[in-house]
């Protein structure tokens, strides 16, 4: 260190001091302005990028809640829909049930008539069929008994005493 001291030279040191205020300038003017400009223009990108974070975050809250407020009204709608579908399917379950028992009932009435007139065709018929039977034994009978003289004059007096009396 005594070294350096006894060979100070003050023109060095001069000289020395000028080329570094001129470096210092020089830096000043082309190296650190830009340095800073960049520095600062960095910061305010990630200022801008924090910011811009935190609204995207909010965004996606205000978007998350706006979908559960979709999915609940939708959920709401999906169940209005299924009870109105649940509603119009035992109506129409009523409506065919009505409807079959309406068309039963017409059956039925249908069918009794139709056993009604079968019944009274049968009845009509067993009539003719009895009363086709009755004359033909009275047939038989009358036959019988008007061969014989004695029991045609009786039953001319039983027919003319039954007309007097009535």
């Amino acid at each position: 260190m005594d070294k350096l001291i006894n060979d100070f030279s003050f023109g060095l040191f001069f000289w020395q001091f000028i080329i570094l205020i001129v470096i210092i300038f020089l830096l000043g003017k082309f190296a650190w302005k830009p340095i800073v400009n960049a520095l600062e223009e960095r910061e305010a990108g990630i200022t801008d990028a924090l910011a811009a974070a935190d609204n995207a975050k909010r965004d996606l809250a205000n978007l998350q809640a706006d979908n559960e407020k979709l999915l609940i009204q939708a959920r709401a709608e999906r169940d209005a829909l299924m009870k109105e579908a649940r509603e119009v399917k035992e109506q129409m379950l009523a409506d065919a049930r009505t409807e079959a028992d309406a068309q039963g009932q017409k059956m039925i009435a249908q069918a009794k008539a139709t056993i009604e007139s079968e019944k009274a065709a049968a009845v009509l018929e067993l009539k003719q069929q009895v009363s086709g039977i009755s004359i033909e034994i009275a047939e038989k009978l009358l036959k019988d008994q008007l061969a014989n003289k004695e029991a045609q004059s009786q039953l001319v007096e039983k027919m003319l005493a039954d007309v007097k009396l009535n």
